[in-house]
């Protein structure tokens, strides 16, 4: 980056990497930091470093945690016979925030795309179909666009022999918006609304 000193480009240009950060944003933010008290810069970058090595994938549902197992799936409250299968960990807050649901997640870490090369092996199916050992539904919460409405199918005749119930979360979620960003009213609506697939 041109008119600016190496140390400020350098950190310009990492901020600019982050997604939703144009390069205008990225300096108003590498400024910021510059400018802040230094033991302020310090905790934030100790705040990334210390999230970056210690949130791990929970072994049961692969949401993020700082635990071998996150707290949802430790929480002996929660129903263990109702799976919601989401796409993103994101995804798994967004559905919190409803407080509509009470059972336990699985987390794909993606969805079905032949467009961008990835198909059932590069998700999380797998691991799903060794988790469904006492459940009687699976509640498909994954994005209403069309990967996610191709997962959604995908894994219910999958599942569906196995005599679970598979349903998908009512389309109160705008077609083609991600559910981190639906409100918890629309998502609440979704969730009571779903039906059987």
């Amino acid at each position: 980056m041109t008119g600016f000193i190496e140390p400020l480009a350098k950190l310009i240009n990492e901020f600019s990497k982050l997604p939703g950060i144009g390069r205008r944003t990225a300096a108003r933010l590498a400024y910021y930091v510059i400018e802040s008290e230094e033991d302020e810069a310090i905790a934030l970058s100790d705040a990334i470093v210390q999230a970056r090595q210690s949130i791990v994938l929970c072994l049961d549902c692969g949401d993020y945690s700082d635990q071998f197992k996150c707290s949802i799936c430790r929480d002996s409250k929660r129903k263990s016979d109702i799976l919601c299968v989401v796409g993103d960990p994101r995804d798994v807050a967004a559905m919190e925030n409803t407080g509509e649901y009470s059972g336990k997640y699985h987390v794909l870490h993606g969805t079905i795309s032949p467009s961008e090369n990835r198909g059932p092996d590069d998700i999380r199916i797998k691991e799903l179909l060794t988790r469904l050992e006492g459940v009687k539904e699976v509640i498909l919460a994954t994005n209403p666009d069309v990967e996610g409405e191709v997962t959604a199918m995908y894994i219910s005749q999958l599942i569906k022999p196995l005599g679970i119930k598979a349903t998908r979360i009512a389309h109160g979620v705008p077609v083609g918006s991600d559910l981190k960003y639906a409100d918890e009213v629309t998502l609440g609506r979704a969730i009571a609304g779903r039906i059987e697939i």
